[in-house]
């Protein structure tokens, strides 16, 4: 099986003065606005590091559910977030490093077995393969 998804964004002007958006091709986003100030300067909108911390998160935490199901398990909930790194280097910037962290309540699971299936479903997950950068994982049972 191959399935094709798709983005786009379309820009206007130099690098600071100018002015961007993103389109999915869900219409979740529909030219959304970004910018240099959005990327790097902290003023609110989007960025592409942004949307790679949620896809990320969204894709390391259904890979879990689906590991869990394998195991017998059943989340009742989980809650995962990722913070995406941008630094500069040598020749311009890079994402260094998605830190997820997880907060899961998941009835009958043991700490030891839910680390390990976090563990399996933080390297497997599309995403995290993907991604070059250093994946870190935080995660927590609430039980």
């Amino acid at each position: 099986m191959k399935i094709n998804r798709s983005g786009s964004a379309a820009w206007s002007g130099g690098l600071k003065d100018g002015k961007g958006t993103i389109s999915t091709q869900s219409g979740a986003l529909d030219a959304y606005p970004y910018g240099f100030a959005t990327r790097f300067e902290g003023v609110p909108g989007s960025n592409p590091e942004e949307l790679i911390a949620a896809a990320h998160a969204s894709c390391f935490t259904m890979a879990l559910s689906m590991i869990l199901g394998e195991a017998g398990l059943t989340a009742e909930k989980m809650e995962t977030s990722a913070v995406v790194t941008l630094e500069q280097q040598d020749g311009g910037f890079a994402v260094t490093a998605s830190r997820l962290s997880l907060k899961a309540t998941i009835p009958s699971a043991d700490d030891e077995t839910f680390q390990e299936l976090a563990a399996k479903a933080k390297a497997n997950c599309p995403i995290s393969k993907l991604l070059k950068a250093e994946i870190s994982l935080e995660a927590e049972l609430l039980n």
